[in-house]
């Protein structure tokens, strides 16, 4: 199971917000120096996510060119991402794929149209819920629709890889809801990558134990509670 770090980005800097509101955040400092952090202790992907673009409110993009000029290891992008002029400029700024939530959700059409024009293995999708109640526009707003409905309509759309993030946990270190991951795990026979509230190594071998394939760390790596180096080139 790979293990993807988080960079978090928000006025230019890394952030972990307390189960996504943009009001309870702690600070991390510099991206570029978290993003070489992480490579240097081993991962082999990073997961860097613009919170300004996402809640409309500007962007990160000089600090994602910083850290994609200073990185060797490939590296993912979402957070706003909800035209395909934006989707092109990440995939320009080096990014290997690009992840969208509020477009999966709302607006089909264009999934298919960003689908038909990079193919599946540059683009994932997010499933961003309370449990399994779906949430979008940067966590702000709820969805009526049922995340497992969203997932076969997603697969049969042509997505293969989802990342479920439990926005009730995010940032919270209180663990996983390893019942509800189990039951996204079920409905997603695909590429699946899970986070939100992990906490330590036991949440990472629930998730391992589930067949999940990537582990997205946040606030558990910038606490020290889970330390890629003492993961061989960062899998568990």
């Amino acid at each position: 199971m790979l293990l993807i770090p988080a960079v978090d980005l928000k006025g230019g800097k890394v952030v972990r917000l307390y189960e996504g509101d943009p009001g309870r955040e702690t600070p991390y400092g510099d991206p570029v120096a978290a993003a070489l952090r992480w490579q240097e202790e081993g991962a082999r992907l990073l997961h860097l996510v613009d919170l300004d673009r996402a809640l409309g409110k500007g962007d990160n993009l000089e600090a994602l060119r910083r850290i994609a000029q200073e990185i060797r290891i490939p590296f993912e992008v979402g957070g706003g991402v909800r035209s395909l002029e934006v989707l092109r400029e990440i995939l320009l700024l080096g990014a290997s794929r690009v992840v969208v939530g509020t477009v999966a959700v709302k607006h089909p059409a264009l999934l298919e149209a960003m689908l038909a024009e990079v193919g599946p293995a540059r683009l994932a999708v997010a499933l961003d819920a309370r449990g399994l109640e779906v949430v979008v526009s940067g966590w702000q707003e709820a969805a009526s629709l049922s995340a497992l409905d969203l997932l076969g309509r997603w697969e049969a759309m042509g997505v293969r890889t989802v990342i479920y993030t439990d926005v009730r946990r995010d940032g919270t270190l209180k663990g996983l809801d390893l019942e509800v991951v189990a039951r996204v795990r079920e409905a997603w026979p695909h590429e699946l990558i899970a986070g939100g509230g992990i906490a330590g190594p036991e949440d990472l071998l629930g998730l391992k134990r589930l067949g999940v394939e990537g582990a997205l760390l946040g606030k558990a790596l910038y606490e020290g509670r889970v330390r890629l180096s003492d993961y061989k080139e960062g899998v568990f």
